[in-house]
């Protein structure tokens, strides 16, 4: 039978989903709203179109004002790297393959985000920005949920997950320990 989940019971699982899916909403209203909001500035900079320029810009006022401008860009989507899978619920999923689902669906969220963004009075078009959004729900991913995954695997029973172990019966020699028309479906 193949497991999708927290281990427990199936309720909790849900439960689990459920906690997954409301703070990720949540986080992706507050991102949205911070991205959206008018800004009140006397002047609105050019659309940043080229790769790493504002990267340049923001290393050349020195480290202390680059750190700050850089992280302003990675934090605020970082969270989204362990929300995405949390909300997913996948217990047993591929490393790079979760991780290449959370960076496009994070990619994609940013990616609406800047186009609504260069819509707004005071707010640019960066394609910067988008990158370091990525950047930084990737270094979060890769950071927690493998080594998340890996302690909540060892939490499930290994008699749950495990195919039950032939047994052998003097008359007919190895037989399966369950009926053969109970097969689990995957869901």
């Amino acid at each position: 039978m193949q497991r999708h989940g927290y281990g427990g019971t199936p309720a909790l699982r849900h439960r689990y989903r459920l906690a997954g899916c409301v703070l990720l909403a949540a986080h992706l209203v507050v991102v949205g709203w911070l991205a959206v909001r008018p800004l009140t500035a006397p002047w609105v900079s050019a659309a940043h179109r080229e790769p790493f320029a504002t990267l340049r810009a923001d290393l050349a006022l020195g480290p202390w004002e680059a750190a700050r401008t850089i992280g302003s860009a990675v934090l605020p989507f970082a969270p989204l790297g362990v929300l995405l899978p949390w909300a997913g619920g996948r217990v047993a999923a591929s490393p790079l393959g979760s991780l290449a689902r959370t960076v496009f669906t994070s990619a994609m969220i940013a990616l609406v985000l800047q186009v609504v963004r260069g819509g707004v009075v005071g707010q640019v078009l960066d394609l910067d920005a988008l990158l370091l959004n990525v950047t930084g729900v990737a270094v979060a991913h890769l950071a927690v949920v493998p080594a998340v995954r890996a302690r909540l695997r060892r939490r499930v029973p290994r008699s749950s997950s495990a195919p039950p172990e032939p047994t052998a019966t003097p008359s007919t020699g190895l037989t399966p320990s369950a009926p053969l028309s109970r097969v689990g479906v995957a869901p």
